[in-house]
């Protein structure tokens, strides 16, 4: 599971095996038990939740904006 980033608290990585065909590029999120999956492209999407609240949920959202050029990065990097 390579990470990504580590902002307040939050681990952003994706799983190394991503399925076969591969998924659209993605986030994974984790902080203190609860995980969230969102899509990168073509806009940043909830996909999954399991645990955080609106305010998390708000909070990675703005987050992943910010860096959406480094996460998308790191997935082709590691993807292609």
């Amino acid at each position: 599971m390579p990470t990504v980033l580590r902002l307040q608290g939050f681990r952003f990585f994706f799983y190394s095996n991503e399925g076969n065909p591969l998924e659209p590029a993605h986030i994974h999120i984790f902080k203190a038990g609860a995980e969230a999956k969102f899509w990168l492209s073509p806009d940043v999407q909830l996909a999954r939740n399991d645990g955080f609240d609106a305010k998390a949920l708000r909070t990675i959202t703005t987050m992943i904006i910010q860096h959406r050029d480094t996460l998308e990065g790191a997935w082709h990097d590691y993807f292609s």
